[in-house]
């Protein structure tokens, strides 16, 4: 991740929710090679690909 500055964010979620993020975050420590992998980090990468895959549709759809 980038040395921009951060921020907390608090948020409630289920315990299963909690279970896949840790899944997701022990997925990314087997299969990259950046070291330790952090929640926040998966946390991030997730939003910035949604974040990509939404302004795509936003262009498709305002192409129709």
């Amino acid at each position: 991740m980038s040395g921009e500055s951060r921020i907390q964010l608090n948020v409630r979620i289920t315990k299963e929710t909690s279970n896949m993020l840790d899944e997701i975050v022990d997925y990314y420590q087997e299969n990259t090679k950046l070291g330790r992998i952090y929640k926040g980090d998966v946390l991030t990468d997730i939003i910035e690909k949604s974040y990509e895959v939404m302004n795509k549709q936003k262009k498709l759809n305002k192409k129709f």
